[in-house]
């Protein structure tokens, strides 16, 4: 079965896919995620390279990538100084993508669905990119990695 033109992705209240659904001028799909530049390798010091995001992208009605607001809230090494309270990226993360997502009118959560797209910030591929898994038709949302496949139920792997 090959990948669907328009990939659904099912809402998952206090899951992965929490920040999803529909607004006034469209779709949504918002999270915080941490990521690493585009063929970074492990080293020392990977610490001060893994950023952590809130992201929010927005898709017209019938899933067509439209824009996206991306903002870094610090790195790991960062948040591993300060772990808890407002200052902490993690924080700081969350409360940018809450308004990020009240500025939408008409919000609602619920299932989405949207066309394949990708951009890069900062060194991070950010998007709904087509491949395969073990041979099999893929379409993988970075830099979450969460993988969809057949049954295309909106369904997702880690």
């Amino acid at each position: 079965m090959a990948v669907p033109e328009v990939i659904p992705i099912a809402y998952e209240p206090h899951g992965r896919t929490e920040a999803i659904g529909f607004y006034e001028d469209g779709q949504f799909m918002g999270s915080v995620t941490y990521a690493f530049p585009k063929g970074f390798e492990l080293d020392s010091g990977w610490e001060e390279h893994k950023r952590l995001y809130a992201v929010l992208h927005t898709f017209d009605p019938e899933g067509r990538y439209r824009d996206s607001e991306i903002w870094c809230a610090g790195t790991w090494a960062e948040q591993q100084r300060a772990a808890q309270g407002p200052d902490a990226p993690l924080s700081r993360a969350r409360a940018h993508l809450a308004t990020l997502l009240r500025r939408l009118p008409r919000r609602t959560y619920t299932d989405i669905a949207v066309r394949p797209f990708q951009l890069t910030v900062d060194g991070v591929l950010f998007g709904m990119v087509i491949g395969e898994d073990e041979g099999e038709p893929w379409a993988e949302l970075y830099p979450d990695h969460l993988g969809f496949g057949a049954p295309w139920d909106g369904s997702y792997d880690t």
